[in-house]
């Protein structure tokens, strides 16, 4: 029989591989890349047509289709480890009836249910990396995120980092013992990494999510143990064999062991309780200290898996109730600008207070003019808003159908709402600048804010509030200015008081011997943060002398590249700040490194670790590279001074031979370190 709509079936077939192409490059932007442009919602949409047009038409489905896959390709830059039992995603529904439909189904799908317990266990769905990991005779030996369900990449080291996870099971547990669960970041971490990345001008994580992924998939294990990851743990592979039969008694039972378990769980006896449960946490889930965007349903009886199964990418005894995003629509009262630490003009859209994801938001960042434009974003328009990830205020789009003709363009300054100088768009940036970096107040205040946090001169009690007390008062026009200030001078600020005051003065008396690495980072100067400063302290190890470097020079150094060297080139160059390094010389602050260039065994060599060290953890490596005189970085060039390969060395090594670069075993490092200490 002919086909009486021969066209549409063609459309179809067209959507079908429109579909394959964006899923599959939105999936690249999400799991390997971290790096998302669309939204879940957006992304469980196009899915969820897929899945649709695929049933409609399976003779069209791809081998390699989207839905049977369950996430990413595995990186070259970790070691694979392939799952003994496949690691899968889970099917998710959107509202109760969908729910309902897929528990009448698992019933459906048992031969005896009428004598079966169909009890669940709901736990809430948490937004971070899946990772599996291995422990034997109650040690922590490996650990593996989920790829693409069947090879993962090894991720040992990183997870070592994790102060949440222990590294020695409670009790006697002898043998090989896997457990599964969620790496993330929670949401206080979360806005503490982006208010430092803010600090150091690097690019702002979009979402805790994100931000998890992309520090488990760290190369340097120390910047993982730096941004302080956390975990669940929610499954336990073979559990039968260890007398458990239950969900519900999985969860107690990691924990009594010292894993750490979500407090967000409950055994429910039947479809109504699990709705309640999802009714329930609909609005509380906003204040957990981690991001939740559903809750995942669980057959309580483990004995019933086996029996249901799994198709190729998701168990049939389990389900994501995934929640609405949170959106809301409120109106756009004015657009105001704020001048951060390197003079950005950044527009902020003022909103009528509208109630989202548990709090109440009246402000949404709108980043820059562009965006302004693309979005066509107006004084007087109403605005849909959601919260990124639950976290970020953000505006989504303009509702024009509300638009009464009175809504006002808004037009970026020409000059620096602060100091008045002529705002500036450098060549490739999307941001206006205020150029008026010496005596712009709003520049000052961020600066000063800056130069006092804890990743520069941790001088504790300076911190907002007293920053822009000391530049509109006039008591500071310069960094060094806090340095002159008397206690009198300080206790007779705004809440400040005798005992506050003597605290911030033991806090800038102890700034002073703070390291070079501290002080370069605190300047502020644009592109070096924590980890380009520590670089360069110990290439330098003098403030002098990094003064003096040329912009050929500083592009030389590992790790720093011709952008950053010409920043900090023009930095020095600049009068006013070479003004205010001799005036910081003047009041005691530390200019000199933790080691004179030129002495250590192992001045003006650099190494590379990779693999697995039997004898200590690579951070301690590094560290002693460091105490004589050496650099120890993440990644191979051909400036590399010597790679040490411990077991199971990936592709750095791999790179080093292509290079030319020596490569030594352990055993020869630790000469090294014997003959250099």
């Amino acid at each position: 029989m002919t086909d009486p709509h021969p066209s549409r079936e063609k459309t179809e077939s067209a959507r079908l591989e429109e579909l394959y192409e964006r899923i599959g490059h939105h999936a690249r932007l999400y799991y390997e890349q971290d790096a998302p442009v669309i939204s879940d919602a957006e992304y469980d949409a196009l899915l969820r047509e897929l899945e649709a047009l695929e049933r409609k038409h399976p003779e069209l489905a791809r081998s390699d289709s989207p839905t049977r896959r369950v996430g990413g390709a595995v990186l070259e830059g970790f070691g694979k480890v392939e799952h003994g039992r496949p690691m899968l995603s889970l099917d998710n529904v959107f509202d109760m009836e969908e729910l309902a439909s897929f528990l009448a189904r698992m019933k459906g799908a048992v031969p005896d249910a009428g004598i079966r317990d169909w009890a669940f266990t709901c736990e809430m769905k948490i937004d971070g990396l899946a990772v599996s990991l291995l422990y034997e005779d109650g040690l922590f030996v490996r650990g593996a995120t989920r790829g693409n369900g069947r090879v993962g990449e090894d991720v040992t080291e990183n997870l070592r980092t994790l102060r949440s996870l222990p590294l020695r099971l409670k009790g006697a547990l002898p043998g090989l013992l896997e457990v599964r669960g969620e790496v993330l970041m929670t949401r206080s971490r979360f806005e503490d990494l982006n208010r430092l990345r803010e600090e150091r001008e690097e690019p702002l994580f979009a979402n805790p999510r994100n931000a998890a992924a992309g520090t488990l998939r760290q190369l340097n294990s120390s910047v993982t143990a730096e941004r302080g990851l956390d975990i669940f743990l929610y499954y336990l592979v073979d559990a039968p064999e260890r007398g458990i039969t239950r969900q519900s008694d999985i969860l107690p039972w990691l924990a009594e062991r010292g894993l750490p378990v979500q407090p967000a769980w409950k055994r429910c006896a039947g479809l109504t309780e699990v709705e309640e449960f999802v009714e329930a946490w609909g609005e509380k889930r906003f204040e957990l200290d981690y991001v939740t965007d559903g809750v995942v349903v669980k057959l309580d009886d483990i004995a019933l898996w086996d029996l249901l199964g799994a198709t190729a990418h998701a168990p049939r005894w389990a389900v994501a109730y995934k929640y609405p995003p949170e959106e809301a629509l409120t109106r756009v009262l004015g657009i105001e600008i704020s001048v951060g630490r390197t003079g950005a003009l950044t527009p902020v859209a003022n909103l009528e207070p509208v109630r989202l994801a548990g709090t109440t938001v009246q402000r949404a960042g709108l980043h820059n003019e562009d965006e302004i434009r693309r979005k066509d974003v107006r004084v007087g328009d109403t605005v849909r808003v959601r919260k990124a990830a639950e976290i970020i205020p953000e505006v989504v789009r303009v509702e024009t159908s509300y638009r009464t003709g009175s809504e006002v363009p808004f037009k970026m300054p020409e000059r620096c709402p602060s100091c008045g100088a002529e705002a500036v768009r450098l060549p490739d940036e999307a941001v206006l600048r205020c150029p008026n970096r010496s005596s712009c107040p709003a520049q000052l205040k961020e600066g000063l804010r800056y130069f006092a946090s804890r990743s520069g001169m941790d001088i504790r009690g300076l911190g907002e509030r007293l920053a822009e007390q000391l530049v509109d008062t006039g008591k500071v026009r310069d960094l060094a200015d806090i340095y002159e200030l008397s206690e009198s001078a300080w206790a007779s600020m705004d809440r400040m008081g005798e005992k506050s005051a003597q605290n911030l003065m033991t806090g800038l008396e102890a700034s002073k011997r703070r390291p070079l690495s501290s002080l370069i980072a605190a300047l502020g100067i644009r592109y070096v943060g924590a980890r380009v400063a520590e670089l360069l302290a110990a290439h330098f190890d003098h403030m002098d002398l990094l003064g003096e470097a040329s912009e050929e020079e500083l592009a030389g150094i590992e790790g720093v590249g011709p952008v950053i060297a010409s920043s900090v080139e023009a930095f020095f160059r600049e009068p006013a700040n070479r003004d205010l390094l001799r005036r910081l010389r003047e009041k005691g602050l530390n200019f000199a490194g933790e080691a004179r260039k030129g002495e250590g065994a192992f001045s003006g060599k650099s190494f590379v670790f990779t693999g697995e060290l039997s004898s200590m953890k690579r951070s301690e490596a590094e560290a002693r590279v460091r105490a004589l005189g050496g650099t120890a970085t993440g990644s191979v060039s051909a400036r590399t001074g010597c790679v040490v390969a411990g077991a199971k060395g990936g592709s750095k090594l791999k790179k080093a031979r292509e290079l030319g670069v020596p490569v030594i075993d352990e055993r020869a490092f630790l000469d090294m370190l014997e003959e250099a200490e």
